[in-house]
């Protein structure tokens, strides 16, 4: 039975200097490639709300959403580690809802952990759910959910007075239980110093080459989007125009009938072809001679057979039916 990759090898893979690679995965066909590729950790993330599902934020995806493509995901990867983001208002509200929730996840989807934002004032959430046996992966510096409050989607503690409260809450979800901390969109010397200061992996993206690991967005790195060209992000295919050409070649080759030809096409007994001549009236004739068509056909059938010179199979002449 193939093993997953647990937290614990995560945190050994960072405290023997073993680089973390983690992605987002959405549905089970990339999950699956991911995968093979041999990527540790996946990550469903609520960016699925932007990147999948076309919203202009993360702030509509619903526990629901989360759950049916964390479903997917946990399906097609064997044996990557599988986070679910917990998507906004689900942990919000209070411990007591961020512990059903997540249970739910858990139980729904077969992930190994959950993924919740923001430092200190999660703690306490974090603090509860670790308590009753759910993994927490933390998450600050930009923390999209809370894009209305931070004003945009822009790098985090430039100022000395940010960087010192970031670094207290990577601190805080570390004292909480979370067993890894996403640091997202920050100057990379911070980052490294976050990394420097806490025990747990740190996960960069948009943070420089220090932490522990990285993640990206599966849509940013195969380039399936023009107009989503994040700095911290590397296109290391063009799958986007490529699948551009695809389309276009086959919309042009129906159109024109080049597509499909016979190798891409299915044929069937002419005997059997035969009995659906004869079954099937001309478009503009009555269907209701089919049923005696058949009738008359069968009992033909039948009568061969019982013929003792003949056995059933040499009578019918069509094993189809």
């Amino acid at each position: 039975m193939t093993r997953r990759t647990t937290v614990t090898d995560l945190q050994r893979m960072r405290d023997k200097g073993r680089r973390i690679t983690m992605l987002t995965s959405y549905d089970y066909p990339t999950a699956k490639l991911a995968d093979e590729a041999g990527i540790p950790l996946l990550l469903v993330g609520d960016t699925l709300g932007m990147v999948v599902l076309g919203y202009d934020s993360t702030l509509p995806v619903t526990v629901d959403d989360m759950i049916h493509h964390g479903s997917a995901v946990v399906r097609g990867a064997k044996r990557a580690h599988v986070v679910v983001d917990m998507p906004f208002g689900s942990y919000q509200t209070g411990w007591q809802d961020a512990l059903r929730n997540a249970t739910r996840i858990l139980q729904e989807t077969g992930c190994g952990s959950v993924k919740l934002e923001g430092g200190q004032r999660s703690a306490e959430t974090v603090h509860r759910l670790v308590e009753a046996g759910i993994p927490v992966m933390g998450h600050i510096g930009l923390t999209p959910q809370s894009v209305n409050a931070i004003g945009g989607f822009k790098v985090q503690g430039k100022t000395p007075r940010e960087a010192v409260h970031l670094i207290e809450d990577a601190k805080a979800l570390e004292a909480a239980g979370a067993y890894a901390i996403v640091l997202e969109t920050v100057p990379t010397a911070l980052a490294h110093m976050i990394t420097q200061r806490v025990n747990v992996p740190t996960i960069g993206i948009g943070a420089g080459p220090f932490c522990s690991g990285q993640v990206q967005v599966v849509h940013d790195l195969l380039g399936l989007y023009d107009e989503m060209q994040p700095k911290h992000a590397r296109r290391f295919a063009e799958l986007g125009e490529a699948s551009r050409r695809a389309f276009t070649e086959y919309r042009e080759m129906v159109e024109t009938g080049e597509f499909p030809t016979a190798d891409e096409s299915f044929y069937m007994d002419e005997r059997a072809l035969e009995l659906i001549r004869r079954m099937t009236p001309e478009p503009s004739e009555d269907m209701t001679d089919a049923e005696r068509v058949l009738r008359e056909w069968v009992d033909e059938v039948q009568a061969q057979a019982s013929a003792p010179e003949r056995t059933p199979s040499e009578a019918s002449g069509y094993d189809g039916a």
